[in-house]
């Protein structure tokens, strides 16, 4: 019986190894094989809090804190934010226009 404590790819490849043994060298067949499968492990996202985020926000200065704060509160992309113009800031409408984002699109 093989350990459900072992990567998946580790176990089939155990496995793929007794079978060619007995097979091959021993000319057995292997009989009543009890495996149970290993399970994948679930990665559980990490996600900072908008206070983590903010306080790594104010540990940069200059141009790159003022671009992080753009991906961070505006929701850009990062070649948005970095090709982003003069012209594409609107403050009386209080908006920043991108062009040609994401899939050739404007926003």
């Amino acid at each position: 019986m093989l350990s459900r404590n072992i990567a998946v790819n580790t176990q089939r490849t155990a496995l793929n190894a007794l079978v060619f043994l007995y097979k091959r060298f021993l000319q057995k067949e292997l009989a009543n094989i009890i495996m149970l499968p290993a399970k994948q492990g679930r990665r559980v996202p990490v996600v900072f809090s908008h206070h983590e985020a903010v306080a790594v926000i104010n540990q940069l200065g200059g141009t790159y804190q003022l671009i992080v704060w753009l991906l961070f509160s505006c929701g850009l992309h990062l070649n948005e934010a970095l090709r982003l113009r003069v012209q594409d800031v609107d403050f009386s409408m209080s908006m920043i226009v991108v062009r040609d984002g994401k899939g050739a699109k404007d926003r």
